[in-house]
């Protein structure tokens, strides 16, 4: 499978497919957006950009905010770049963002173990403390490439960190959206249904700060921003409404 997968016509085909998918439910979900105020507003007010944190469940959702909010900041003073994995099956993630206008960087910032081992890893954090030093924003999955689900590793804010970046948990949800049996509970979103798009409250991330404080702010608003996308997208009020949008 993984060489099946690292085939450049495999790759070339999947990434058209999801390239499209990912283009339909953006443009056809109903889509409520709260709190792009507070991410505009810490853009703003820096040099260094953001990084925009969201569960791994969630990527064929994530350009949505792209297209429906981050493209139309005047304060956006770089392109948005997604981090993928470099896994087999983030080739054909990785075609599909580029088909978006949206740029790429390969690895895993929420594997610091695995970016230790392998020299593309180390070289993709470099190049996002880069983008985010000059501006740039950067979106991630703190639970990625391999979970646990919902638990945000310290990847993220260990990278806005080193380049003087803050944290915006960013949540997205549709309803209805069936769920694959994968270990994150893949969810693939419907054209025409409805949605939410919720930023939450920016995390800055001061060198001199603990880490495990910073990890844990991140859950924190991750869990709440989740929260709050579904409840906007129409599912009732728990913790992880996953029967709901099975």
């Amino acid at each position: 499978m993984k060489s099946l997968l690292r085939s450049p016509f495999v790759a070339a085909l999947l990434g058209f497919l999801i390239w499209s998918w990912m283009a339909l439910v953006a443009y056809t979900i109903r889509w409520k957006i709260e709190g792009a105020g507070g991410a505009r507003g810490s853009l703003a007010g820096r040099s260094t950009g953001i990084v925009l944190a969201c569960w791994h469940e969630t990527i064929l959702m994530m350009p949505s905010g792209w297209y429906r909010s981050i493209q139309g900041w005047p304060e956006r003073r770089k392109r948005l770049a997604m981090m993928v994995s470099l896994s087999p099956d983030g080739i054909a993630v990785a075609n599909a963002v580029l088909r978006l206008d949206i740029d790429v960087v390969r690895g895993s910032a929420s594997n610091k173990k695995k970016a230790a081992r392998d020299k593309g890893g180390l070289r993709a954090i470099a190049e996002a403390s880069m983008r985010l030093r000059e501006g740039g924003t950067i979106c991630v999955t703190p639970d990625g490439p391999r979970g646990p689900r919902r638990i945000a590793s310290a990847g993220a804010v260990t990278l806005a960190q080193r380049a003087g970046a803050a944290v915006v948990p960013y949540a997205v949800s549709s309803k209805p959206a069936p769920r694959l049996n994968s270990w994150d509970r893949f969810i693939i979103p419907l054209p025409f249904a409805r949605g939410a798009i919720v930023f939450g409250p920016p995390i800055e991330c001061p060198r001199e700060a603990s880490l495990t404080d910073l990890q844990q702010a991140l859950q924190t608003g991750m869990d709440t921003a989740t929260r709050r996308a579904e409840e906007l997208a129409g599912y009732p009020a728990t913790p992880d409404p996953d029967g709901a949008a099975a």
